[in-house]
């Protein structure tokens, strides 16, 4: 596999449903211009159509450290008959090395439950693909005092297919508390970091003690300049999931700039 989520300082920017080819050029290339020589690892998650235009921009991107590309879903068969799906070996062969399962609008636009997303990250890993497994509370789960509740049961159920592969352990986390996405809304350094905490001790758990003290364990939830310094000052945040401020190229080489 050719990304390796298992060294922590990673920054990711998820398109979401935005931009169009021209500006996702324009995107890599003024990203690319604006790299600092030494920071945190980068990956970028376009739209399906953008996919191959993003990874043709940033196959000149240093040797050193390469800027990964990522599909931001994919169906937990490898292949067959399902309309409007796309597979992990596609994502693959079109130049990815990583893939989001189960973000949080995923789950909450097209119903993805727990078991589901953890088959989408299985499929990822059968195909060389570094699954980004994004999990996290609704404002009603946290103010019912069920956060660590919902965070387990999301991440041993996304885990447990995992653990008969061969490839297990290439895989990266995102705490997207739902409450913060795309609201302005940010969970405070120590907010954040109570979760993280918490995940880190359930992949020590799960997975051993070695691996989740390796493991990125990434923020997510409306992340920009402003906030990501004191953010990642916790020692459980090791890298951001960035919705909005991804869109423009100089805001997220601020967040990159920034941190770590």
């Amino acid at each position: 596999m050719s990304a390796d989520p298992n060294t922590r300082g990673l920054i990711a920017a998820n398109w979401k449903m935005h931009l169009l080819r021209a500006d996702a050029e324009r995107f890599c290339q003024a990203l690319l211009a604006g790299l600092p020589a030494a920071g945190p690892r980068v990956v970028v998650f376009p739209s399906f159509p953008l996919i191959p235009t993003v990874a043709g921009a940033l196959a000149g991107s240093p040797v050193g450290q390469p800027v990964g590309v990522g599909g931001q879903d994919l169906h937990p068969e490898d292949k067959g008959a399902h309309t409007g799906d796309v597979s992990g070996a596609q994502l693959a062969d079109a130049g990815c090395t990583w893939a989001l399962c189960g973000h949080s609008e995923r789950r909450r636009d097209h119903g993805e439950g727990d078991e589901l997303v953890g088959s989408k990250a299985a499929a990822a890993v059968r195909h060389g693909l570094a699954p980004m497994i994004c999990v996290g509370e609704t404002r009603d789960e946290r103010r019912a005092g069920r956060t660590f509740e919902v965070l387990e049961r999301q991440i041993r159920a996304a885990l447990a297919p995992l653990a008969a592969l061969p490839a297990e352990g290439r895989f990266a986390l995102a705490y997207e508390p739902v409450w913060a996405i795309g609201t302005g809304e940010t969970a405070t350094p120590e907010i954040a970091q109570e979760a993280h905490r918490h995940l880190r001790g359930l992949l020590a758990e799960i997975r051993g003690e070695e691996e989740a003290a390796g493991l990125s364990i990434l923020y997510g939830g409306s992340v920009t300049a402003d906030n990501a310094a004191g953010l990642s000052a916790q020692p459980d945040i090791d890298g951001f999931l960035v919705g909005g401020a991804s869109l423009d190229p100089e805001k997220f080489l601020s967040i990159i700039r920034g941190s770590f």
